[in-house]
């Protein structure tokens, strides 16, 4: 079992990327997977998809993919692929539909600098174990994904200022997609939440979602 870490920009870059990529091919290494990286957009043919099980878009930004190549990835989402999204991953292909879909939000703007707030874990709409404190780059989205996909996490805007979304801010999600799955943390610009243990515990039952090794995520 394989997992393509992509990590292509177009736009802002993020300074964190080494870091996510080496976190993430740990995690997955794990789980058993091994782990490709690689911003080459050249990968995305449907041979070469074949050998993954999952894609990761890993800080990703911009219009990265060009029309063969996002065809390529529908159609390995469609096969049943797994697709793994981390912060900006909400922040590339504007001029995408289906993987506006796919992401479920995209980016819309985030206060200065890093925020410290609470990620409050939830199931089914309710809370699901104690919240934990997080410091990073608190992304605001275009629209509120609740009701499209499963909310797995939400921050507390009354802790900081700049947050735009109110009572409802979800931060973590997944969801069954046109025949694949697909599940996004907007955790993740700071290279040092890499080594917080709630985010690791986050991103390896994304990874396993996606994956198909969990049947829920």
């Amino acid at each position: 079992m394989r997992v393509l870490i992509f990590s292509k920009t177009a736009t802002f870059r993020h300074d964190s990327i080494p870091t996510a990529i080496a976190t993430v091919r740990r995690l997955a290494e794990e789980q058993g997977m091994q782990a490709d990286a690689s911003e080459d957009p050249a990968a995305f043919t449907d041979a070469a998809l074949a050998r993954y099980r999952v894609v990761v878009f890993a800080n990703t930004t911009g219009e990265v993919l060009d029309a063969a190549q996002q065809a390529a990835f529908e159609r390995f989402i469609r096969a049943g692929g797994g697709f793994v999204g981390i912060h900006s991953a909400a922040d590339t292909g504007y001029e995408w539909p289906w993987y506006g879909k796919l992401v479920a939000a995209y980016f819309g703007g985030h206060p200065p600098g890093l925020q410290g707030s609470r990620v409050q874990p939830e199931r089914d709409g309710r809370p699901d174990g104690e919240a934990w404190p997080v410091r990073d780059e608190l992304y605001n989205y275009r629209s509120n994904p609740r009701g499209q996909v499963q909310v797995l996490a939400t921050i507390d805007e009354k802790l900081y200022e700049g947050g735009t979304m109110g009572a409802d801010h979800p931060i973590a999600w997944c969801h069954a997609f046109d025949g694949g799955r697909a599940w996004y943390t907007g955790l993740g610009h700071d290279a040092a939440i890499y080594a917080d243990p709630h985010f690791l515990a986050q991103l390896r039952g994304g990874l396993r979602y996606a994956a198909g090794i969990a049947p829920g995520c």
